[in-house]
């Protein structure tokens, strides 16, 4: 009976369950961030590279902590329960409710960040091509320890042979169940239930399903990935730690054959949601993460972290800054050593200097704040000036309170804005001043003691005590 392709609906069931105990954390092994994503995002995001629409997730351990997870970031990701972790193959037996209204089922594991969409592609487009009752994918590798081995039969059929229930001819098979396999449906149903706990761990394993099949002399395929690294599972820090410097590398390597410009990509480490120009410029020890993009001509410096960052065309980031949750125009700067954080926006030309702590802000177009300062929930006119030293004292103790300065102001050095209060366009402070009250437009506000001297001081040791004793100083 021939299949016709395009007729053939296809459902993607991740499985997500685990505990991941060899984690040692009390959080979902496939929570676990790898390059600030959890390691679920990638084969989640693999499958709808591929163009593979209908995908669920199988939990199970902490299962909560997942699906709120893919509530908030994933749009029409099913979530399937697995109360009881019986081993992979009752994992599917749980979410049959759930694949039966499909013709082809691909199941993969949850912990497989490394796996490409086009590798998935292909395995779906060669079971369309060639029919069978099921196709998974095997690797060879140098190391085959933990993993099932894939015994190749005399009458050309398989079989996989977990690590733990393999004999000593068994185990020195280097060909390894890389654990992605694509079902026809109907010969899964008549298997499915069939899978027993015969076993060392006496759970129900799903690669039993590949001997059935072949039992009842139904064809399978499998298709060796030529990269081992791409489905190694990871099960433990030092794995996560390795996975993050082989996905790390294939990233820069991507943006960099695309145009970014890195001189060392070694040091450098970006997350899977960062978006480059072309002629984009990264320092040594640079870190990006989240959904950050970078415009032509833009640049970071050395040892700066940026995250959930836009920046604009040729604007530049200095050396030794962090950046999060901030949306810079073109032309801008920013740093060295500066903190931006808390929903921060710099218009075009904009300029954060050395030292300089913004927070929940707006700089406008060509404003300035060039050096040691603190600007907390405030919001600064255009081309306005903001002297050294200068603090929004936004927080009485118990609300914070925004500062507002108009554009084409200058702020002299040291003052200290107490919110809520505003600053008119054209206005000026003194240096020094602690402004507790609304400053006109145009005027200049000046908030500070007179100064006064008392000559002869350091001659005259009666008057230094006096001084001392009515301000209560020690001599």
């Amino acid at each position: 009976m021939s299949m016709n392709i395009e007729s053939q609906s296809l459902g993607v069931l991740i499985l997500a369950a685990g505990k991941g105990t060899r984690m040692h954390s009390e959080k979902p092994k496939v929570l676990q961030a790898l390059l600030e994503e959890p390691l679920v995002y990638y084969p989640i995001k693999a499958a709808r590279d591929a163009g593979l629409s209908d995908v669920a997730v199988l939990v199970g351990h902490r299962g909560d902590m997942v699906e709120s997870y893919l509530k908030d970031e994933w749009e029409n990701v099913d979530v399937v329960w697995q109360s009881e972790q019986l081993g992979t193959g009752h994992a599917v037996m749980v979410a049959m409710d759930w694949w039966s209204k499909f013709d082809n089922l691909l199941v993969l594991n949850g912990d497989v960040p490394l796996v490409r969409p086009e590798t998935l592609s292909g395995l779906v487009d060669k079971h369309f091509n060639l029919r069978p009752q099921c196709s998974f994918l095997s690797t060879i590798t140098d190391d085959p320890t933990g993993y099932g081995r894939v015994v190749r039969l005399a009458d050309g059929g398989v079989r996989i042979v977990e690590d733990k229930d393999a004999l000593d001819d068994e185990i020195k098979i280097n060909e390894i169940n890389a654990g992605v396999y694509l079902f026809s449906c109907e010969a899964l149903s008549v298997v499915i239930s069939q899978v027993g706990r015969k076993n060392a761990l006496g759970e129900y394993y799903l690669p039993d399903t590949i001997h059935m099949i072949c039992e009842t002399e139904g064809d399978v395929n499998v298709i060796i990935c030529e990269d081992d690294r791409e489905l190694m599972g990871v099960n433990t820090p030092l794995d996560l730690a390795e996975t993050a410097r082989e996905l790390n590398r294939r990233l820069m390597r991507g943006h960099m054959m695309k145009g970014l410009k890195c001189l060392d990509p070694s040091t450098t480490w970006i997350g899977p949601r960062v978006e480059f120009d072309e002629d984009v410029s990264l320092e040594p020890g640079v870190q990006i993460w989240g959904r950050s993009s970078f415009s032509n001509e833009s640049s970071v410096g050395a040892y700066s972290t940026l995250r959930n960052v836009r920046l604009g065309e040729r604007s530049v980031v200095h050396a030794h800054s962090v950046i999060s949750d901030a949306d810079i125009g073109a032309d801008a700067a920013i740093g060295p050593f500066a903190c931006l954080r808390g929903e921060v926006l710099m218009g075009n030309g904009a300029k954060i200097g050395r030292f300089v702590e913004l927070k929940n802000s707006v700089v406008a177009e060509g404003a300035k704040v060039p050096h040691l300062s603190y600007i907390g929930d405030a919001e600064i006119g255009s081309g306005t000036n903001i002297g050294a030293g200068t603090i929004t004292c936004n927080y009485d103790g118990r609300d914070k309170h925004r500062t507002k300065i108009g554009s084409d102001c200058f702020v002299g050095s040291d003052t200290m804005f107490v919110a809520p209060v505003s600053m008119g366009d054209n206005a000026s402070t003194a240096a020094g001043s602690v402004i507790t009250r609304d400053v006109p437009n145009g005027a200049l506000a000046i908030a500070r003691s007179r100064q006064s001297s008392i000559d002869g001081w350091h001659d005259r040791k009666d008057i230094r005590e006096k001084y001392d004793e009515t301000h209560g100083k020690e001599s």
